[in-house]
């Protein structure tokens, strides 16, 4: 799934009381802000059922350049991790493997 194919489900959830794809898509948009906003005031984002997302630290390393095989340092960095919620992974059980 992608982000288009997730406007249109949101579309198709009458529950949800979207009733324009434009709409759908601000909402998309404003949910993945948000998850942004906390990320980078917080360092963190819980979403009960669904999951965590933390900002963790990469300690500095040494590489290998796959061309040529030479040895690089490679930076301290940050990266945002994701922690699967409880019901999220329930779900996953039940479902079939993604295509690659």
């Amino acid at each position: 799934m992608n982000k288009q194919d997730l406007i249109d489900a949101i579309l198709a959830n009458k529950e949800a009381g979207i009733e324009s794809k434009a709409a759908a898509g601000r909402a998309v948009d404003a949910v993945l802000d948000g998850i942004s906003a906390g990320i980078k005031k917080d360092g963190l984002v819980q979403l009960i059922g669904f999951g965590t997302f933390t900002v963790k630290e990469r300690a500095a390393r040494t590489g290998r350049n796959p061309q040529t095989g030479a040895t690089i340092k490679i930076k301290a960095s940050k990266t945002v991790s994701f922690k699967v919620g409880a019901a999220l992974k329930e779900t996953a059980k039940k479902t079939k493997t993604a295509k690659k």
